[in-house]
């Protein structure tokens, strides 16, 4: 038996963050199918015994319970150690993407994929409003993803050059890391 159980189905990005957290730190774990396109997360039974909020990920791992992506990605941190930053300041970092991403990302695209891919509701007010918010969310991403990736290139930039050719005085650099921003992703 798996030392983790995660229930979930494949049409989850929730699950999916919970599920690649899983692999990246190499868990022993193993998936518990939620068959949510019947109900299954309506049923009494599971809102008693699994979530009372019907909805997955739930990770059960050594007795507890654990449910919403972010704390479980905040568990699966402070139980193998990794991903999580190393200063207070950095996991406060961290701690922000994931529920700017869970309110302002996550939420509206999910929602707009489950309106158009599986309602078949076609083009709405409501889908055009929502992909107006997943437009908006997805240009603060882009612009942050951008910054960093411009930071970390400087960084292999350095580090590719011959000690010999770098500048006089040029430090080592440590691990990158990111700009600091003061964007609060509005």
């Amino acid at each position: 038996m798996a030392e983790y159980t995660l229930y979930c189905f494949a049409q989850s990005g929730n699950a999916y963050k919970a599920a690649l957290m899983l692999n990246l730190c190499r868990a022993d774990w193993a998936p518990r199918f939620v068959d949510f396109f019947n109900g299954e997360t309506r049923t009494p039974e599971y809102r008693e015994k699994v979530n009372e909020m019907g909805e997955v990920p739930v990770l059960e791992h050594r007795g507890r319970r654990l449910t919403q992506s972010g704390v479980i990605l905040d568990y699966l941190v402070s139980t193998f150690g990794k991903f999580g930053g190393a200063t207070d300041d950095e996991r406060r970092e961290i701690l922000r993407w994931i529920l700017w991403d869970n309110h302002k990302l996550t939420s509206y695209i999910a929602t707009l994929r489950f309106l158009v891919q599986f309602a078949k509701t076609g083009e709405t007010p409501v889908t055009e409003f929502l992909r107006g918010r997943v437009k908006s969310a997805l240009g603060i991403l882009d612009k942050h993803l951008a910054a960093l990736t411009e930071h970390v290139t400087r960084f292999v930039d350095h580090e590719a050059r011959p000690k010999a050719d770098r500048p006089r005085g040029s430090k080592e650099p440590r691990a990158p890391r990111p700009p600091k921003t003061t964007e609060r992703g509005r």
